[in-house]
């Protein structure tokens, strides 16, 4: 998805790379447009550098290409954070005289706007005009949190974090097909002991999963994530569970799988353990050239969880994914047939395979997978892991109603 920056001058445009960073990591494409007075308050180098896209705020540059136009058609999503009481002024009355306002005026796209003023500012009837005047043209706004401003008042003003910013854009431009509907997706890779420093593990990053649990909760669902050993997580979900061996994985789903609508099991789980972990490190000194390790299997925690659900005529719809190696030229007719074996093995009413030849996918922001439904159908879905977790979530959804 592409989405346009909007930053205007105020002292929390700073947050911006917040925002930025959020969006990026999603997969989605930004493109961050300043005003002038934005730039007093944070560099263009640093908005280049977390967008990846060059940044000029200047509407008489490169005029050949009338880019105030070509930005607002490309655009899918137009988020403005900070938004100035001068700017909202502005953008009420259909003042252009920048290159954000321009594209503002000739854009279709969703708008979303992120206020930030002293409190007295928010509250005066000219703000509060304006912001009338831009919920009746349909622009989505979120109002000021309840904080610190920026001298040593506090009260309603301040930015909210960038998260809840992502969140409430995401939302406001995603359809509300999920609300009311409950979510357990697993993601990441279970990590199995064989001493206290070491372990057997995969390699998977979780990013898919984080994907389809944010694209879930933009799209109204309640979502609990359980993360299995995934670094750094910051979804922007409101509940998220960690765990770190498939036993633990297994406990966290299994006690809970049937009080939710939909679980996907995203996760990359150790198919064996270590059967005697030492409760020591292990050192090469003492053991010599060779160490054996004696695995043993781990449950089938999805197979076992369908079993459970079926036995107590739950309605949860089960979701697995199995990362296949295919290195001949027949990959699609032979991810389909290990697909189907896996979908009759496990017992779940969906199954999403792609295949991780050479160690493609595993840490990508692209995946491009098969999704095969226990009645016959099946559907191909490809582009940035944000993408196929929101085409997943398309043939959940119309499963789920």
């Amino acid at each position: 998805m592409h989405v346009l920056l909007g930053i205007t001058g105020g002292i929390s445009a700073y947050k911006a790379t917040g925002i930025i960073r959020l969006l990026t990591e999603s997969g989605h494409t930004v493109k961050v447009l300043p005003t002038q007075n934005a730039l007093r308050f944070i560099g263009a180098a640093t908005l280049e550098a977390l967008s990846h896209n060059s940044v000029d705020s200047d509407l008489y540059t490169d005029v050949a290409d009338v880019k105030h136009i070509a930005l607002a058609q490309e655009a899918d999503l137009v988020i403005v954070a900070p938004a100035t009481a001068a700017f909202l002024a502005r953008y009420a009355t259909g003042l252009a005289d920048d290159l954000l306002g321009n594209v503002l005026l000739a854009t279709t796209a969703p708008v979303v706007i992120a206020p930030a003023m002293h409190t007295e500012m928010w509250q005066h009837p000219a703000t509060k005009a304006n912001v009338e005047t831009l919920n009746l043209r349909g622009v989505k706004i979120l109002e000021p949190a309840v904080g610190r401003l920026t001298g040593a008042d506090t009260g309603v003003g301040r930015l909210p974090e960038p998260k809840d910013i992502v969140t409430f854009a995401l939302s406001a431009l995603q359809k509300q097909d999920l609300v009311g509907r409950k979510f357990l997706i697993t993601a990441g890779g279970t990590q199995e002991s064989i001493d206290p420093v070491r372990f057997i593990g995969n390699k998977s990053s979780g990013k898919q999963g984080i994907a389809i649990a944010k694209a879930a909760q933009a799209r109204g669902a309640e979502v609990l994530l359980v993360a299995a050993n995934v670094a750094n997580i910051d979804t922007g979900l409101s509940e998220t569970l960690r765990v770190s061996s498939a036993a633990e994985l297994s406990e966290a789903v299994q006690g809970q799988a049937a009080k939710f609508d939909c679980l996907i099991m995203a996760a990359a789980v150790s198919d064996f353990r270590v059967e005697n972990v030492s409760s020591s490190k292990i050192k090469r000194s003492e053991v010599g050239q060779e160490l054996n390790l004696k695995l043993v299997a781990n449950p089938d925690i999805l197979a076992e969880t369908v079993k459970s659900l079926s036995a107590a005529k739950s309605k949860t719809l089960t979701v697995g994914f199995a990362a296949e190696t295919i290195e001949d030229n027949s990959e699609v007719e032979a991810l389909t047939q290990l697909a189907l074996s896996k979908l009759a093995a496990k017992q779940c009413d969906l199954i999403v395979a792609n295949n991780v030849f050479n160690g493609k996918v595993f840490d990508s922001d692209v995946n491009n997978v098969l999704i095969l439904a226990a009645n016959g159908d099946s559907f191909s879905s490809s582009g940035t892991k944000y993408e196929v977790a929101n085409q997943l979530l398309d043939v959940i959804s119309d499963m789920l109603d």
